[in-house]
């Protein structure tokens, strides 16, 4: 399929899939024309590219990541399960670190309201 048949089936921009593909997380034919020929299972693999883009994984680790997503569980090394405990890892530093933030502003937001004045 082409590129614009690949991004309608997956919900993805052709540029975003030209940046999947020069980054290795997806791959393509080209015909004789020189157009890109991806094959369908394609469609499944930009979903799942998205929503671990969607769960905060940078491509380097998605690219990672994807053959393991991919290889029946019994051949799987357990590299994926060190990426993930890592991605879960930077995550929760990610939340610890904004709950800090939003404590200090809600602080800041009742100890500094401003005392009402009226002018008479």
């Amino acid at each position: 399929m082409r590129i614009g048949v690949l991004a309608d089936a997956s919900g993805v921009s052709p540029r975003s899939l030209r940046y999947y593909e020069d980054h290795g997380l997806i791959r393509s034919e080209r015909t004789t024309g020189g157009w890109r020929d991806f094959d369908d299972s394609m469609v499944e693999r930009v979903i799942m590219i998205q929503h671990l883009f969607a769960a905060g994984l940078c491509s380097a680790t998605i690219g990672d990541l994807l053959p393991c997503l991919e290889a029946p569980p019994e051949e799987r090394t357990g590299v994926m399960d060190q990426l993930l405990a890592q991605e879960v890892e930077r995550l929760e530093a990610k939340r610890r670190d904004i709950d800090r933030e939003l404590d200090t502003l809600q602080a800041l937001r009742t100890d500094t309201a401003l005392p009402s004045t009226s002018r008479d």
